[in-house]
């Protein structure tokens, strides 16, 4: 059974995800954005990082595609209400197809221990004789 972790903006809860991809060496974990309201996308994304000066990496109004650099304000946290805390959070996506949250550079022993799947599947990536 996956793990919900929630994602917050300035601390309203806008979605949730279950981080299921990784960069295990980068200590990178990345996973689809459900927003909890029809309300959140481009618009707001957009609207979010021209008001608080966060530059976009790419933008493409016509396609409503957005990728952000980091957003200071966005937290995740796990069921234990523990943030997961990397360099920098990112929101990457478009309004017709999906967004992904991701978070660089967790640190170690931290990132093992909340994300111990992802290092197995890693780790096995090398054990397969």
């Amino acid at each position: 059974m996956s793990k919900i972790y929630n994602i917050y903006l300035n601390g309203l809860l806008i979605g949730t995800t279950e981080l299921e991809k990784a960069d295990v060496p980068m200590g990178v974990v990345i996973g689809d954005l459900r927003f909890t309201d029809q309300k959140f996308g481009y618009d707001l994304l957009k609207e979010y990082c021209e008001n608080n000066q966060i530059e976009l990496a790419s933008d493409y109004p016509e396609d409503k595609m957005i990728s952000t650099t980091n957003i200071s304000e966005l937290k995740i946290t796990n069921d234990k209400g523990i943030e997961i805390k990397g360099v920098e959070n990112q929101i990457t996506g478009m309004d017709k197809e999906e967004y992904e949250i991701s978070i660089f550079g967790i640190p170690y022993p931290f990132y093992k221990e909340e994300f111990p799947h992802h290092v197995k599947d890693y780790e096995n990536m090398f054990n397969k004789e």
